[in-house]
This record gives structure tokens, sequence and C-alpha cells, in this order.
């Protein structure tokens, strides 16, 4: 296998690796918004911009996954401020 071929290899996984990290976060920051927002969020938005930094093709997957993220994090805040706590009640 020569150079050529493996650093071609290698971006096709790097670019496998981008698109999979924005389904992701994309995932995550849709999920979060129910359930565990508070972990959930971050892990969108640290996901996102792996996937951004990556190159990935699907960017505006990726730019929704830290939206949504940002969203779980404003979301958690506001529960957390009007119940002065950081349980959940219902």
């Amino acid at each position: 296998m020569t150079t050529t071929t493996a650093r071609r290899r290698a971006r096709e996984r790097a670019a496998r690796d981008a698109y999979g990290m924005a389904a992701a976060s994309f995932i995550l920051g849709l999920v979060g918004l129910l359930v565990f927002n508070v972990f959930l969020g971050p892990a969108a938005v640290i996901l996102a911009a792996l996937a951004l930094h990556r190159g990935t093709s699907h960017r505006n997957r990726a730019y929704l996954g830290m939206a949504l993220g940002v969203a779980d994090v404003i979301v958690f805040l506001v529960l957390a401020g009007a119940q002065h706590n950081v349980t959940w009640s219902f």
C-alpha cells in the first residue's frame, strides 16, 4: 500500500467519522430536550464542534446539533432557576 492510498483511506475515515459525529450531535441534542439535558446538551455541542472542525459534509446537521445542545443547556438553566434547585418535579 502506497502512502497516497493510506492518506486517501485516512481522509475517507475522517470524513465518515465527522459524519457520524454530526449525526450523533443532532440525536443527542434532540433527546437531551427531554431527558438528561445537563449531560446530553454539552455532549451535543462538543460533538458538533468536532464534526465541524473535521470538515463534515453535513454542516447543517452539525449546526442543528449544536443549536439543540445549547437549547438543552438553556432549558436546564430555566428549569433549575424556576424551581431553585436542580431536580425536576412535574
